[in-house]
């Protein structure tokens, strides 16, 4: 895939264990996936992100990877796989896979080799060290589990490295032999004919040698300076580019790498320095989000989302490639942070989806955004999965928090706030997650009462759905290469809930409006010091057309955007 079809495309991301069962084990498969390739065809879909897969005792839903070369069972096989694969690209869909490569399952046999014994040949695989003279870890670093980033091992005393969790040791890509094994997997993979990857924690595969201790007063997790964007990162992602991605030319590499710098954007991604296609902007996600605990929430304004859309494109568009995404597997839902009462939840839903579409970068939808469905909470933490959420809960609890408390920021946090199953039927008491309705998924649904008319089959019938306005965004994306390709421009730079702004390409010009608060906004334009047409014609709007504003193809002046209504979208052809 080149880098021109890669800023068109419109990415949708697969969480596997949610999207769709077929066998009635409650975990989503395979063979579930092909079953609703006309469902993503018909949104308009033209690549999937497909969540790991691979063999894995799934602490962490396969980001824990036992084997690499193998399809997990839970999921299906590799011929399940290769159907899958040959499906899509029937329909000129193209699949990118998540690919794992700075941690593996402590149950992969190199790292069960490496721990056998220091003189073991795969030992340097992973990264040991002996304690300090005092007998405390190597450092104080802290995992994204936010405990000691270091577990002891009894058998050869040393202490290995996860910065995720204990039983997802770090690689060690200092050690020739390991990056080699590396390339030679990635190879086989491409040689089946994928088309792509999205590389996990790409940026964290090398640390600082030293390894030195972190300021206890450093952002969550503490040490993340020592193992992001490290000494040898752009010259171990240049040899990988090397020895694989450069010979498959047309495949896509987007790399997660948070806590990036616009000029270390552009030396992951520009394509004279042969690393990545792009990577992913993830500052976004970030807001709303307390830096320093995780499982807090923080204040956030629609001044940063300027912010941060202006900081991309000026730095990076048109010079490296990036993704824009707002929810994903590892992260809750945007509705709940952005929408104050419930009653506009699908028009703010409609709100985000126009955002991501119309701002410069490349739009990954999540499952599920594109039926709006809000975060998923629970009142039990026995209802919750994620092994970070559980952690957590029982050490607030023994510290003297009360359990009400700790839900609470959890209900806002958590990572399981975005991976309930999907919902496909709403006459169907599993939602059609799996043939046989009595079937339970492998995480609850909520409350049925809170998902009335988020189902796709609700959708499909409901004029003016989500889910319809979705597929509208998509199909204008391949109909207007303003929407990939356009210049912005930034209005009303000052205005607290209006975010404003203009894309240009060629002789076309678009005026986009979004209101993100949940109460009417007042727009003055009377400091907008720029040539306006005499008139302008809307092209799509998220209420309902009627008098105020006028209906689609009708022309309007300038003069009269004078209000928005809460969460309302307005594109203008000028």
């Amino acid at each position: 895939m080149e880098n021109k079809t890669a800023r068109e495309s419109v990415i949708y991301q697969i969480y596997p264990p949610s999207f769709m069962d077929s066998n009635n084990d409650g975990w989503g498969d395979l063979n579930g996936i092909a079953t609703r390739i006309p469902y993503l065809h018909q949104l308009g879909i033209d690549t999937i992100w497909l969540g790991p897969v691979y063999d894995s005792p799934m602490i962490d839903n396969g980001y824990d990877i036992r084997d690499y070369y193998k399809i997990d069972p839970k999921y299906g096989t590799m011929e399940q796989f290769e159907s899958l694969l040959e499906q899509l690209h029937h329909i000129d869909m193209k699949l990118i896979m998540d690919l794992v490569i700075n941690h593996t399952s402590d149950e992969h046999p190199w790292f069960e080799q490496s721990r056998s014994s220091k003189d073991n040949p795969y030992r340097d695989y992973y990264i040991w060290r002996p304690a300090k003279s005092d007998g405390t870890e190597p450092n104080n670093w802290r995992s994204f589990q936010n405990e000691s980033a270091w577990t002891y091992d009894e058998q050869t005393d040393e202490y290995y490295l996860h910065l995720f969790d204990r039983k997802q040791p770090d690689l060690n890509w200092e050690h020739p032999p390991l990056r080699q094994e590396i390339y030679k997997m990635i190879r086989w993979w491409l040689d089946k004919g994928i088309d792509g990857f999205r590389l996990d924690a790409i940026n964290m595969i090398s640390k600082h040698p030293d390894l030195p201790d972190a300021s206890e007063d450093d952002p969550h997790p503490i040490g993340q300076k020592y193992y992001k964007n490290g000494p040898r990162i752009h010259e171990f992602l240049q040899e990988l580019n090397r020895e694989t991605f450069a010979h498959y030319p047309h495949i896509l590499t987007i790399g997660e790498a948070p806590s990036l710098t616009m000029e270390q954007v552009l030396e992951y991604t520009l394509p004279d320095r042969k690393e990545l296609n792009m990577v992913l902007a993830m500052d976004m996600m970030r807001l709303g989000k307390d830096p320093h605990d995780p499982w807090r929430s923080a204040d956030w304004s629609v001044s940063q989302l300027k912010e941060s859309v202006a900081k991309w494109y000026e730095h990076v568009f048109a010079r490296g490639e990036y993704g824009v995404y707002l929810s994903t597997h590892d992260h809750p839902r945007m509705i709940p942070d952005v929408v104050g009462h419930h009653e506009h939840n699908m028009t703010a839903a409609k709100l985000i989806a126009t955002f991501l579409h119309l701002i410069p970068g490349v739009p990954l939808v999540y499952q599920g955004e594109e039926l709006g469905l809000p975060n998923t909470t629970y009142d039990r933490i026995e209802d919750y999965r994620d092994q970070g959420t559980v952690h957590y809960y029982e050490e607030a609890v023994a510290n003297g928090q009360s359990a009400e408390e700790v839900l609470s920021g959890i209900h806002k946090r958590s990572r399981d706030g975005s991976r309930s199953p999907m919902l496909w039927d709403h006459q169907h008491h599993n939602f059609g997650f799996s043939p046989d309705e009595q079937v339970e998924p492998w995480i609850p649904f909520p409350e049925k009462r809170e998902l009335k008319g988020y189902s796709v089959s609700e959708q499909e019938e409901q004029r003016g759905s989500v889910l319809s306005y979705y597929r509208h965004l998509i199909a204008m994306r391949k109909q207007f290469p303003i929407m990939s390709h356009g210049s912005f421009t930034m209005l009303l730079k000052d205005h607290s809930e209006v975010f404003a702004f203009i894309r240009e390409w060629q002789s076309q010009r678009w005026l986009i409006l979004l209101n993100f608060a949940d109460i009417e906004a007042e727009i003055d334009w009377t400091q907008e010091y720029r040539v306006f047409p005499t008139s302008m014609v809307k092209i799509l709007g998220n209420y309902p057309h009627t008098a105020h504003p006028p209906h689609l193809e009708e022309e309007q002046y300038i003069e009269d955007l004078q209000y928005l209504r809460p969460y309302e979208v307005l594109i203008y052809r000028m």
